[in-house]
């Protein structure tokens, strides 16, 4: 009996802190953009519109919001490891030249993804919050790896823009 009590107590916590998160304007927000990012395509065009990495820079920097709203206002240091990480692989993956990355950017749509997370581990949702674990526990190893990658990808975006550069 008195564990059923802690249950619900527990339940009812969490049902509290849900519905405080998602009326915050940050949540709204969150899910506005995500849906102009990646429904609209937004995230793809900015990359498209604004070549050399600028673009899908411009993108990594609104989905710091997810960043900052996981680890400010949810508090769950799996959950922001999470966000980042599609955050990172989105930067990568954006950042292929020739446009291909931008033609990624349309089917990636990591902002969803980042909002799907965000809104499973606030309701508590099982299977999601097994897939923040899973990805938290490879993230770092991970993040290195994506950062070492996207160093290199900005070189070669540079080293190919001074080559175009030079055949004019």
């Amino acid at each position: 009996m008195l564990y059923c009590y802690f249950v619900h107590v527990n339940e009812e916590k969490r049902q509290i802190t849900r519905r405080r998160l998602e009326n915050s304007r940050t949540y709204g927000w969150l899910q506005r953009a995500s849906e102009i990012m990646d429904r609209y395509y937004v995230d793809a065009a900015l990359g498209f519109a604004i070549p050399g990495g600028i673009g899908d820079a411009i993108a990594a920097l609104i989905s710091l919001v997810y960043v900052v709203f996981t680890a400010v206002k949810i508090r769950s240091f799996p959950l922001t490891l999470a966000i980042i990480n599609n955050t990172l692989r989105d930067v990568l993956l954006g950042m292929i030249p020739f446009y291909v990355g931008d033609i990624i950017d349309v089917f990636h749509r990591s902002n969803q993804q980042n909002m799907s997370l965000i809104r499973g581990f606030v309701e508590g949702d099982e299977e999601t919050i097994k897939t923040v674990n899973r990805k938290a526990a490879y993230s770092i190893i991970l993040f290195v790896c994506l950062c070492i990658l996207i160093y290199f990808m900005v070189k070669v975006v540079i080293w190919a823009g001074q080559f175009l550069f030079s055949l004019f």
